[in-house]
């Protein structure tokens, strides 16, 4: 194994499009949404930790979920949880991994890589992320994932590339453009030249390093005036010093989409961000009307095309329902239509104003 990769794992959200399984003191990176054995979490360190060792693997999330971290993952050396004291978005955590690693190696070579991601062929994910680090360790470009889109989701970024590769499989980066309407993403998908952004990222550090100096100037100034205290007894008060002071963006905005160094691979590994519940219908298995269920009880009459998510201890009966989700937990029960569950969201938000934490 190359002493100088590494992997960032990124698991301090709080998934809310995933209400009301996923709750603010144990969100859905923890939870083994498809009747798995493992939760999101542990499937994603068991894929990196296949060609990049335990030590060499980090986890960002947030101070709340550290012990969380530790009880699903206790392989992972304690050390290489860093917790950020307040949500921030993706830019400052990256910021934070890759400003602590240049101080251990300056040519560390890092993939960054959300905690709540599905991956069924883990070989041609593997091979696609040596290949990426391949071509990060001689080239000063930064890489994103790519996938081929199968229809037209508008909840999915996607970027388009130039057709000729600089490299094996390696496209330089024309466009980046966020969350499509339908007709948009299907002009997208017709052209050919557009693939979802995986939100997967390669580069060396000091690379993206330079990045945020260029792009974010206000990000890498503070990070930059407390590296020193970095891998460090002092880490955990300068990180409480840095995070106040943090533009709250992700690293898509903030960096990727105005870089001139972005590059991409289009890849075919299986791929879901299991971001919403649609994305989880079509990774569980369905019954004969199409219904994808999770739960030892659940009968389901004259319904077809639904996801059910409810606890093993409970008898739910479902009848005449189509195309929607239905998630009971033991103090919330959602029924909402599959094409509106973009919205849930928002539903989380007008909860919390109506009904205060609770619930949430």
């Amino acid at each position: 194994m190359n002493k100088n990769n590494y992997v960032a794992i990124m698991a301090g959200g709080i998934g809310s499009r995933f209400w009301p399984i996923s709750r603010t003191d144990f969100p859905k990176q923890f939870l083994d949404i498809l009747n798995t054995g493992r939760t999101l979490i542990q499937a994603t360190f068991d894929r990196f930790v296949k060609f990049v060792p335990a030590e060499h693997i980090y986890i960002i999330t947030f101070e709340q979920y550290k012990d969380i971290v530790a009880k699903q993952i206790p392989e992972l050396p304690v050390e290489n949880i860093l917790c950020e004291p307040s949500r921030k978005n993706t830019a400052p955590c990256v910021a934070y991994i890759s400003y602590k690693l240049h101080e251990l190696n300056a040519n560390a070579n890092l993939i960054c890589a959300p905690a709540d991601h599905i991956i069924t062929d883990e070989e041609a994910f593997e091979k696609v992320c040596k290949d990426a680090l391949q071509f990060t360790a001689h080239i000063k470009g930064l890489i994103t994932l790519g996938i081929k889109p199968t229809h037209p989701n508008t909840g999915y970024g996607y970027i388009q590339y130039e057709p000729h590769a600089v490299s094996d499989n390696v496209y330089k980066v024309k466009t980046f453009t966020e969350k499509p309407d339908k007709q948009l993403a299907k002009t997208f998908i017709a052209s050919g030249d557009f693939l979802w952004n995986a939100g997967i990222f390669v580069w060396q550090v000091k690379n993206i390093i330079k990045a945020f100096e260029k792009h974010i100037p206000e990000l890498a100034e503070v990070f930059e005036a407390e590296k020193n205290h970095l891998n460090t007894k002092n880490e955990k008060e300068a990180i409480e010093r840095i995070y106040p002071q943090c533009i709250n963006v992700s690293i898509d905005y903030g960096v990727m989409e105005k870089a001139d160094n972005v590059y991409i691979i289009p890849s075919a590994f299986g791929w879901s961000d299991l971001g919403t519940w649609a994305s989880t219908y079509e990774n569980l298995e369905k019954d004969y009307l199409d219904n994808a269920v999770v739960g030892k009880h659940v009968m389901v009459i004259d319904a077809t095309n639904n996801i059910i998510h409810a606890d093993d201890k409970k008898l739910v009966v479902l009848q005449g329902l189509d195309d929607f989700v239905v998630v009971d937990t033991k103090d919330v029960l959602l029924i909402c239509k599959k094409d509106k569950e973009q919205e849930i969201k928002e539903y989380v938000a007008e909860i919390k104003r109506n009904k205060g934490e609770k619930y949430l």
